[in-house]
């Protein structure tokens, strides 16, 4: 990381001074198949591997979120690795980012979450994940042991509760998020969202990053509907008897992303970008939002700014992009030519903020 590049705030200018985190820690290995047929069940199929790191949710939201606030802002991420190679490669760039390194263990005998990700020739595809890795053992137990960090960031800083470690882990941490009255932000996949429904660990959030998919799960709107709006709209309807305040946000690739605020409907396109690759836009976009929260934009100002992180993110092959900063952020919104309010440009653009 080129510190020299990097957004500094004097704390006193932060609304939020830092986030506690959980959600997976693991990697993975991208395969393109030949041929567009989906393979069968007694298939061989030749291919090879891509020059692609993929890293998973929690540290992809992370990084950006420590990169783009600086070393004012305090990122502790809780999570569990593996003793093995990837764990411990893990552990040093999340170390070399600046992360509070505390409440991430290494578990003996167990491997690092993996995922292998498989791509046909159109450019569709889907991945095979372990269930088995150290981050599933991130019990609730063991998320209490970061209850003294959340306390301290009381009315100051934010929780984050992404997938890829149990539902109830992530359900524990937005409890103590909660009572501490930090800033509840989460996501879940479309196969949790109903559980996460019935479980009540919707009312605990602030704010819900979901992509469309796992929108139309939430409201049982087909996948095939064309009104994204009437989507996000019936989403944020069917919340609002749990939690009137929670805040909305979907992304719907190209076709950009909606915000809702619990009073107004936004919506940003996409900034068009060369694509090498769209895995881990959705994550980056979060971390986007976040940055904006936490410097105390208004929700629409910080979906501007997440769309910058998330259109640039997709010029890298590897789900972290590690060119994104303050510098590279400007320079892709200039080119753009778009129209961007001014407080993104004030972020962006003044030199000592």
């Amino acid at each position: 990381m080129e510190m020299g590049t990097q957004l500094k705030f004097d704390r006193n200018q932060l609304r939020f001074t830092g986030i506690v985190g959980t959600g997976g820690i693991g990697a993975g290995w991208f395969f393109r198949l030949n041929h567009n047929h989906t393979l069968g069940r007694e298939e061989s199929r030749s291919g090879r591997f891509l020059d692609m790191d993929d890293y998973c949710k929690q540290h992809i939201i992370l990084h950006y979120t420590k990169v783009l606030l600086g070393p004012s802002f305090v990122v502790t991420p809780i999570g569990r690795i593996g003793d093995d190679e990837t764990g411990s490669r893990l552990y040093r760039e999340m170390q070399e980012t600046g992360f509070v390194m505390t409440h991430v263990d290494k578990v003996p005998g167990v491997p690092t979450l993996f995922s292998f990700c498989f791509y046909y020739p159109d450019g569709t595809g889907g991945n095979l994940t372990t269930d088995d890795s150290a981050s599933a053992r991130v019990d609730e137990a063991f998320i209490n042991r970061a209850g003294e960090e959340i306390r301290c960031l009381a009315d100051r800083g934010m929780v984050l509760a992404v997938p890829e470690v149990p539902l109830g882990s992530r359900h524990r941490l937005l409890e103590l998020g909660r009572k501490a009255r930090l800033f509840c932000a989460a996501s879940f996949t479309s196969e949790e969202i109903p559980r996460a429904m019935e479980t009540g660990i919707l009312d605990l959030v602030d704010l819900l990053a979901i992509n469309i998919d796992e929108a139309c799960s939430l409201t049982g709107i087909p996948t095939t509907a064309s009104d994204v709006e009437k989507t996000v709209l019936s989403a944020r309807e069917m919340l609002g008897s749990g939690n009137r305040e929670i805040m909305v946000s979907v992304t719907a690739g190209m076709r950009g992303s909606w915000c809702f605020d619990g009073k107004t409907l936004s919506h940003f396109p996409a900034v068009k970008n060369q694509v090498k690759s769209t895995a881990g836009a959705g994550d980056a976009f979060l971390a986007g939002l976040l940055c904006g929260i936490a410097l105390g934009l208004e929700l629409s100002d910080s979906q501007q700014l997440a769309t910058l992180v998330a259109g640039l993110s997709v010029a890298s092959p590897h789900t972290i992009h590690k060119g994104i900063n303050r510098s590279s952020l400007n320079e892709f919104m200039v080119a753009s030519g778009m129209a961007f309010r001014e407080p993104v440009l004030q972020i962006l653009q003044t030199s000592s903020i």
